[in-house]
């Protein structure tokens, strides 16, 4: 539980401060008028920009913000619940709780603004990623830790 707060606060703390101090994405100096952090670093590029975000991850289903918050809700309540009445162990729930961090922070946001704040922008050998905030990655990594257990436990299992 203390995981999933730390977790959440410094998402808001940051998205506070990308709303007060990062520039808005738009056409200008360094990669889209951004705040630079490194440029062409192994063919890498880091900039701060802000960019709000009524869809999902990469924009997708952004036509349908309603549909995306009754979904971005649902898994807020079926994840809590399965950590609540299914999971024992604190390791197993770490994955889990930064899933719902990102989840709420992002809720969080469609509540508040009715879009998503996002700020990190990486440009790689030329492409654009799309630009994220840290409850997408929160999600992102949380993903991969259950997809990590999951492989390792389906390992042990065969030996």
């Amino acid at each position: 539980m203390i995981f999933f707060l730390v977790l959440l606060v410094l998402d808001i703390a940051t998205k506070m401060l990308a709303l007060g101090f990062i520039p808005p994405l738009q056409g200008g100096i360094y990669p889209f008028g951004g705040v630079p952090i490194f440029s062409d670093f192994l063919g890498i590029s880091f900039s701060l920009n802000t960019a709000f975000n009524t869809g999902a991850a990469w924009g997708l289903f952004s036509d349908y913000p309603g549909i995306l918050f009754f979904i971005r809700i649902s898994l807020i309540l079926g994840v809590g619940l399965f950590i609540y009445f299914f999971q024992r162990s604190l390791f197993k729930t770490i994955p889990f709780w930064a899933v719902l961090a990102g989840a709420v922070g992002n809720a969080l946001d469609y509540l508040l603004y009715g879009h998503v704040i996002d700020f990190f922008h990486f440009i790689f050998w030329g492409y654009s990623f799309p630009i994220f905030n840290i409850a997408d990655s929160c999600i992102s990594l949380g993903v991969l830790g259950l997809l990590f257990l999951e492989r390792r436990y389906k390992k042990a299992a065969l030996r």
